[in-house]
């Protein structure tokens, strides 16, 4: 080690501090920094570009981005570290990972601040959302399932909030299908009056219409398919997400599951399971190769050709949960969702990036995606799961 400070440019504690957060934060939200990466930037940042973020950004971009995800990702994680802007309720973004099966990254956030520890005051908070201290959560004047209701999932650090998160999560699903439920079936005697089969059972009464005749629809339930984005730039949520769906499939009977990456795995079968913890286990052996990069679009082109069709009724609703970032061409995801949008009734697109201060949908592939979504909502929390009940009642 001391050979190596020996060979480091000077730039003194506070930024060469700053400058190992900053890159421990890119590791943590996958991308690929090593020591060499490490020690170019240190050499960039002792020459005249580090008087500004705006000068050393584009050679920090060009050291540190090695794939396409990393360069739609670099700029918003930049911003949020150097500048403190891009976040909703902190300016802290990842931290070290919680323990999780393989193939689907738990990573939780909070316990390492963007910069360093002379930063952590600097908490920038959003409305109606309480920041998240590192090592510390604020429950005053709510309770604790309040707490973690309004937390983005990122944010939750400690074990026993991701584990509550996870119940809540699969309670909300159960309470969502049993209130939907009820409101289908309060038609007792059907929704209209048959007039046609009315006349002709007054035939034998001389015209007078002595019984009437009800028409009611022949109800089918409500599906839902859900499609979980499960590459690196997802990998905060998809646990979360995960026991999510596990309640889904528990309570909507008609559900099915999958996850894709670079490729789509049906994983339905899995989530089945009763118990939660097997599922998720099941679920990681058949999703092997998340955590990396995602083709939304040749995804979608699988999900069309040889699931659509046995998945697909007339009432079903397709939710993406993805945050758009596609590495493949975007207009063969735009190709694959107009297909996809002619064969369900609803498309809904989930991504928990909506719930970020002053986001745009500025993804090539989110932008082609979305002239056929009926619904782009966000997902960061509980409570914007438990938002989508309403709009899923109207289908």
């Amino acid at each position: 080690m001391s050979a190596l400070r020996k060979t480091e440019p000077d730039l003194g504690e506070s930024m060469r501090a700053k400058l190992a957060g900053f890159a421990a934060t890119l590791r943590d939200n996958g991308f690929v920094v090593g020591l060499a990466e490490y020690r170019d930037a240190l050499t960039v940042m002792s020459g005249d570009s580090a008087s500004s973020p705006s000068r050393f950004r584009p050679a920090l971009r060009s050291l540190f981005c090695s794939r396409h995800s990393d360069w739609t990702m670099f700029d918003e994680i930049f911003d949020a570290f150097w500048l403190r802007r891009g976040m909703k309720s902190a300016t802290r973004m990842s931290g070290a990972p919680q323990k999780a099966p393989d193939g689907v990254q738990a990573a939780a956030s909070g316990a390492r601040g963007l910069g360093n520890q002379d930063n952590a005051d600097h908490v920038q908070r959003g409305e109606g959302e309480d920041a998240v201290e590192a090592g510390e959560t604020r429950r005053e004047g709510a309770s604790r399932a309040e707490f973690i209701g309004k937390t983005d999932f990122r944010h939750l650090t400690h074990p026993d909030d991701l584990a509550e998160a996870h119940r809540l999560a699969e309670r909300l699903a159960l309470a969502m299908r049993a209130r939907m439920t009820r409101r289908m079936r309060a038609r007792p005697r059907g929704q209209r009056l048959d007039l046609r089969r009315t006349i002709h059972k007054s035939i034998a009464n001389g015209g007078t219409p002595m019984q009437l005749v009800f028409r009611k629809r022949r109800e089918k339930p409500l599906r839902l398919v859900v499609l979980l984005d499960g590459s690196g730039s997802m990998s905060l949520y998809s646990a979360v997400f995960l026991r999510f769906m596990h309640g889904v499939l528990d309570a909507f009977r008609e559900a099915e599951a999958f996850l894709f990456h670079t490729r789509l795995v049906h994983i339905s079968p899995a989530l089945r399971e009763r118990d939660p913890q097997r599922a998720v286990e099941r679920m990681a052996l058949m999703g092997q190769g998340t955590g990396g990069g995602t083709r939304i679009g040749d995804s979608l082109a699988t999900f069309n050709r040889w699931h659509a069709k046995r998945c697909i009724h007339s009432r079903t609703c397709v939710m993406i949960v993805s945050d758009g970032y596609d590495t493949g061409p975007a207009e063969r995801l735009g190709d694959e969702m107009r297909a996809l949008r002619r064969r369900c009734r609803r498309i809904a697109w989930l991504n928990p990036m909506i719930g970020w201060q002053d986001y745009a949908p500025e993804a090539a592939g989110m932008k082609a995606a979305l002239p056929f979504i009926d619904l782009f909502a966000p997902a960061h929390n509980l409570e914007s799961l438990k938002a989508l009940e309403p709009y899923l009642a109207r289908i």
